[in-house]
């Protein structure tokens, strides 16, 4: 039986892995700079191939024997060739902001990101919003409008990177499979394009992997170790504290890259900008709120063992 003591440990070991997950995922915008003269699709290649050669150590080391054949369901294989297109999108955007200027954006994104998984819950498994959630939708809508007129532009990256997170995410839920597994096969399905894409470069003269220098080239080797090390600080995390924890801490990334894009690399916040990050911070506070106070009220009825009708009707 844990004691209450134990179960303080465990929450603070959880609560530093989320912070480390999260820190490190908003620290990546100043990683892809120091090797941007590799070009931004050179990038993505190093970081399919090196991503999947240190998930498959990591699952040799951690993973148990026979975990393999749960992971060859032909329906498991179909949505983690999905995930697979899907991440490969992600990565290969965020990359080019962080090297061509848009960090700011990629921030925007992943504020949007937990306002838009939730709309896909009602459009792609009709779950019901409460009222305020449908505020928080229609503030992060107004958000993007008003970004685009400023921008003059739809805040596209912004907008990718939110689609392409929230569908990995929810492909991921649908898997319902380890980290380090998922990473591996996902990685799988996209290194032999990787590869093709880094011959074609050395045929043609255009790699820059071993020509530049041994800093360069290591620093495209880390490019693996950074992308699974806070996968797996997450999925340590993700057993070890409340959803709701989890849900405050995500905030942590794109609050370091707004923080690097504006101090570090000196991107422009104009007012209308301004009102448009406002209008998408006052939706995640708003829906930060709502799901504390619903979490709160759970764990009450879990006491008394007697759920609310309100809370039926919204449960998602």
């Amino acid at each position: 039986m844990i004691t209450d003591e134990g179960r303080d440990a465990r929450l603070r070991r959880g609560t530093f892995y989320g912070l480390g997950a999260y820190g490190l995922w908003g620290l990546f915008p100043a990683f892809w700079p120091l090797v941007g003269r590799a070009g931004s699709l050179e990038l993505l290649a190093h970081r399919v191939f090196w991503s999947f050669l240190v998930s498959v150590v990591l699952w040799l080391i951690m993973v148990p024997r026979g975990s393999l054949r749960p992971m060859l369901d032909r329906r498991k294989l179909l949505l983690l060739a999905a995930a697979a297109a899907v991440i490969s999108v992600n990565w290969g955007v965020f990359i080019w902001a962080a090297t061509h200027g848009h960090v700011v954006e990629t921030a925007l994104g992943y504020y949007i990101n937990p306002i838009l998984s939730i709309l896909f819950g009602v459009v792609l498994l009709s779950e019901r919003l409460a009222p305020i959630q449908w505020v928080c939708v229609g503030l992060a809508a107004v958000a993007v409008i008003v970004l685009g007129f400023d921008y003059g532009r739809p805040p596209w990256v912004a907008l990718v990177l939110a689609v392409s997170f929230a569908l990995y995410g929810l492909l991921k839920k649908k898997i319902n499979a380890g980290a380090v597994e998922t990473l591996t096969i996902e990685s799988a399905y996209l290194v032999p394009i990787a590869l093709g894409y880094l011959i074609f470069l050395q045929v043609t003269g255009g790699l820059t992997f071993g020509h530049l220098g041994w800093s360069h080239t290591l620093l495209l080797i880390a490019s693996g170790p950074i992308t699974a090390l806070p996968l797996l600080l997450f999925a340590a995390a993700a057993t070890r504290v409340p959803l709701s924890t989890l849900g405050l801490l995500q905030y942590l990334a794109p609050t370091l890259q707004f923080l690097l894009g504006v101090t570090y690399f000196g991107e422009q916040m104009s007012v209308g900008r301004w009102i448009g990050f406002g209008l998408v911070w006052l939706a995640l506070m708003l829906l930060t709120t709502y799901g504390l106070l619903r979490a709160r009220r759970r764990r009450r009825e879990v006491l008394i063992g007697t759920p609310t009708s309100r809370d039926a009707t919204h449960r998602r």
